[in-house]
């Protein structure tokens, strides 16, 4: 059986099924190891991992401890807890309206990044000016309907991770920070602060930053460097607001103490940092690596409330999960119907009805036309709901497929 205990309570002898870590970068090649002895604990207690998954057929067991099913059982109704909270999503246009100009302005975003990047690379400081239009316009489309650009942070290649993460950074957290009631000014600064977040990354060895693989422990170092290098070469930029500045710099901040550069904690780290983790951490591991498979967008929202215990801030986690629902868009979910279908939209009365687009019919193993449904429409609510997210490498079926303009 799968458990989850403590740190303190982990001895040797037991198992390892899950380090439980997936919010950092870390040198262990498996999750599944065996504590043999005094030393292989200690490494694992100086991670800063807090609590973590041990396999009882395979290592000695805690009684007391609950059961991966429980754990996750909790969690969703959690997650439900925070969805019935939600306000009312009206989104002044629609999906079908903003998908054209949402295109644009993530093309012209990947761009940018890659220019500004190039530009690190070749000793040129930086023209924070060039963001300013850009950001603009994202947030003027996440304003008229968030979930247009929001969509298209689920369309990615992973031989394009640096510069399509840095674009889904800024586009999250631009979006967080509208269901924040931010000030448009403050909402367009921390928009600049995470479309650089990751700028120096430009300094980080080629070899090091495109491995194939799992990092050595002296390779997560040099790795982890890029967050000094991104301070390092904004802090030189004219102009660059404070709050951009933070978001860049504390992005990898964790409130126990257990993130760096600095090893801030709680209300040390700005409200920014804090946010900026949030969403670092969230397109991270729905992100597809060489190494990892990306996690669905519903079971990483799980996994956000799991550490907002000890790593990331409980409430912001909440508020976050109100911004993108407790089924973002992306996720592939099964119907009372026992239709698959993926979510493209918010609904009209909230993030727990979402728009949704038929896939495949389960019970006749038959795909279906990509029909869309609005499960929050009175019509189809009464006999349409969702029961469940479903892993899509169960079905074969690629979310980010039927996520485009439908003709």
């Amino acid at each position: 059986m799968i458990k989850k205990i403590r740190i303190d309570q982990l001895r040797p002898g037991m198992h390892i099924h899950d380090l439980n870590f997936g919010w950092t970068d870390h040198p262990y090649v498996r999750n599944d190891f065996l504590i043999e002895d005094e030393q292989s604990l200690a490494q694992v207690r100086s991670l800063g991992i807090r609590e973590l998954y041990i396999d009882t057929d395979k290592g000695l067991d805690v009684a007391s401890a609950p059961s991966r099913l429980e754990v996750e059982a909790a969690l969703e109704r959690e997650l439900v807890e925070v969805a019935d909270n939600s306000p009312d999503s009206h989104q002044p246009t629609t999906l079908e309206d903003e998908q054209e100009q949402a295109r644009k302005v993530h093309r012209e975003a990947n761009q940018l990044i890659r220019e500004l990047m190039e530009d690190v690379r070749l000793g040129r400081q930086i023209d924070v000016a060039r963001t300013d239009p850009v950001i603009g316009r994202m947030v003027g489309s996440i304003f008229r309907n968030r979930d247009a650009l929001l969509g298209l942070t689920r369309i990615r290649r992973m031989d394009r991770y640096t510069f399509e993460h840095s674009v889904n950074v800024a586009v999250l957290m631009t979006s967080f920070a509208t269901t924040m009631k931010f000030s448009p000014e403050l909402i367009h600064q921390i928009g600049v602060g995470a479309l650089l977040h990751d700028i120096g990354k430009t300094l980080t060895p080629l070899e090091v930053l495109n491995k194939p693989g799992r990092l050595t422990a002296a390779e997560v170092e040099i790795m982890r460097g890029h967050v000094v290098d991104s301070r390092d070469i904004l802090a030189r930029v004219p102009g660059i607001p404070p709050v951009a500045l933070a978001v860049a710099a504390e992005h990898h901040e964790r409130i126990d103490g257990n993130g760096y550069p600095d090893g801030k904690t709680g209300d040390q780290i700005s409200r920014y940092g804090r946010m900026a983790a949030i969403v670092d951490v969230y397109d991270a591991i729905t992100s597809d690596r060489v190494y990892h498979k990306g996690m669905d967008p519903h079971r990483a929202l799980r996994k956000l409330l799991e550490w907002s215990s000890h790593h990331l801030d409980a409430g912001l986690v909440q508020h976050f999960i109100r911004c993108v629902g407790i089924y973002p868009v992306g996720t592939l979910v099964r119907l009372k119907s026992q239709r698959l279908a993926v979510v493209v939209g918010t609904g009209r009365s909230g993030v727990r009805h979402p728009k949704v687009r038929l896939v495949l019919d389960i019970q006749r193993r038959r795909y279906l036309p990509p029909d869309d449904l609005d499960l929050s429409d009175p019509a189809i609510e009464a006999e349409e709901s969702i029961l469940s997210a479903e892993p899509p490498e169960r079905w074969g079926i690629r979310p980010e497929d039927l996520l485009q303009p439908q003709p």
